[in-house]
């Protein structure tokens, strides 16, 4: 099966690991892979620790704040929301050109259930990967309505969570 556009998609934990996963198989194969972040704030552990396997994976925040999206006042959201468009439009940018090999878009799809972007604008992201750019989406939400344009759509669901 052709896996050129694979979302990993649901309320399960572990969306995010699974397409940095692939991203680092890629980079040991020799691609080029930029991971574009968004909703969780420049400030985090994880980030820190991504930023160490540069310059073989580039990582891209637009996040303004520390905090994640989701603890930021209404004020703070409508500034932030001006960012993460800029982010996908960077990442269009970047599936356009085909600058890298893997372009992954962490919690992109939970830009559209926040409102931030409307779904025709990561649809077009999508649509402008040139050939051989692999595009990997992550977010909590499903938004079926995007599934024609992907080649893969896994789904992630926790059966027993931690206590």
């Amino acid at each position: 099966m052709n896996d050129q556009i694979h979302f990993y998609c649901g309320q399960g934990v572990g969306k995010s690991s699974a397409a940095i996963g692939r991203a680092v198989s890629g980079a040991c194969k020799g691609k080029s892979v930029f991971i574009v972040r968004f909703l969780k704030g420049k400030a985090s552990v994880e980030y820190d620790y991504l930023r160490r396997l540069e310059p073989e994976i580039k990582l891209f925040c637009f996040d303004k704040f520390d905090a994640p999206y989701r603890e930021l006042t209404e004020e703070e959201k409508a500034e932030e929301a001006f960012h993460m468009k800029n982010g996908i439009g960077y990442a269009r940018k970047v599936a356009a050109t085909g600058e890298c090999d893997i372009l992954v878009l962490d919690e992109a799809l939970d830009l559209v259930s926040l409102g931030v972007i409307g779904p025709e604008e990561l649809k077009e992201v999508i649509e402008s990967a040139g050939q051989g750019v692999s595009v990997i989406i992550t977010g909590s939400e499903r938004h079926e309505e995007l599934w024609p344009y992907a080649d893969r759509v896994t789904e992630v669901s926790t059966l027993k969570p931690t206590e």
